[in-house]
């Protein structure tokens, strides 16, 4: 049996069904961000303002059972995916890139689960975009090498829960939403996925007019004096 389980949401928050128009009123963006996998695939949404203020919206883990056939459990997660997009109404989806693994079983799973993903975000005409898993882990604790309970830990103070998100798929699906919207960057507009520098800047000339927008509003909002979340006393 497949389930999905949502594990934490924001204070108040009322599931929806998001209209065009609501998606705008709700955030300046609502990033929708995937931990692809078979077994267990991890979603994470969050509302990111242009002073990279991060509210979450939900997260929570869809499973299904090994045994299933393959296709079955492919099915099960882009519904789920496609029913997250319907009542969130995010304005992009980021989904955990695969970069390297032993496990070749494995890895065709989650490069799947992330072609499933990426289909159900071109559907919803939404920006889709793919961050490796050190891209989410520095853009959150300053370190591409941190371990799943320090990303966890990052994610409850950046978003002031009161406890981490929870399973770890969960937390690294919240980190990869705000990876994309704090870096930007990973849409593979020029041609190749890897817009993001070592230093989390992005290619002027890999922007979109959305992006170049966003990155004018982040940079007026850092001059009136806004301070980044990971470093708020």
């Amino acid at each position: 049996m497949t389930t999905s389980e949502p594990v934490l949401n924001s204070p108040g928050h009322t599931a929806y069904t998001a209209t065009a128009s609501a998606r705008i009123a709700v955030a300046q963006q609502r990033v929708l961000g995937v931990d692809p996998g078979l077994t267990r695939c991890g979603l994470g949404c969050v509302d990111i303002d242009p002073r990279r203020r991060a509210r979450l919206v939900e997260a929570g883990v869809v499973r299904t059972p090994p045994s299933q056939s393959p296709e079955l459990r492919l099915l099960a997660i882009a519904e789920a995916i496609e029913d997250w997009i319907a009542r969130l109404g995010p304005t992009a989806v980021s989904v955990e890139r695969v970069f390297a693994q032993d496990n070749l079983r494995s890895v065709i799973g989650v490069a799947q689960v992330m072609g499933v993903v990426m289909v159900a975000g071109a559907r919803a005409d939404l920006e889709v975009a793919q961050h490796t898993p050190s891209e989410a882990k520095a853009a959150v604790t300053g370190s591409g090498t941190a371990s799943k309970s320090q990303v966890q830990t990052m994610v409850q103070r950046i978003l002031g829960l009161a406890e981490a998100p929870r399973p770890a798929d969960a937390a690294d699906a919240v980190a990869q939403a705000i990876c994309h919207g704090w870096r930007g960057g990973g849409t593979g507009v020029d041609g190749s996925t890897e817009m993001v520098s070592a230093g989390g800047s992005v290619r002027a000339s890999a922007r979109t007019p959305a992006q170049q927008r966003w990155a004018a509003a982040q940079a007026a909002a850092r001059r009136t004096g806004a301070v980044d979340p990971r470093y708020r006393r």
